[in-house]
């Protein structure tokens, strides 16, 4: 089968053109995608079958090779909490950084259990951010 990488894919229009390793570029539809998968990052190495369409090569049965995880990601991304949440919580990250900045200052490492929910929040909302 051949491979190739995601050239581009817009998953409102449910179409977009993968680079073949090698070859020309291939048309994808939507309907190629794997089960559960709804858009294709660019870039995202792939495997594929190839039929001959009115307007050139056609991918079929599109096989990620790349983690999955950036897919999920994606996914992710489009359930990101609205705005106006994510201030309270940056703001009151924000005002537990500054004492814990203050303790610095004053030549002392947080409490365990302190440095522990705060690196957790920090994660969180690195999750959020990416």
């Amino acid at each position: 089968m051949p491979t190739g990488k995601v050239k581009w894919y817009d998953a409102d229009k449910g179409f977009g053109f993968l680079s073949r390793d090698g070859g020309e570029d291939v048309y994808v539809r939507a309907d190629a995608l794997p089960e559960g998968v709804e858009s294709l990052k660019s870039g995202t190495r792939v495997e594929f079958g190839i039929v001959q369409g009115r307007r050139g090569d056609q991918a079929l049965q599109v096989r990620l090779l790349d983690p999955v995880t950036s897919v999920r990601r994606s996914q992710a991304q489009a359930r990101r909490k609205p705005p106006e949440d994510m201030v309270v919580i940056v703001e009151d990250l924000i005002g537990l950084l500054d004492s814990l900045g203050e303790g610095y200052r004053h030549n002392r490492h947080p409490e365990g259990k302190q440095a522990k929910v705060t690196a957790q929040l920090l994660r969180r909302l690195a999750d959020e951010l990416d």
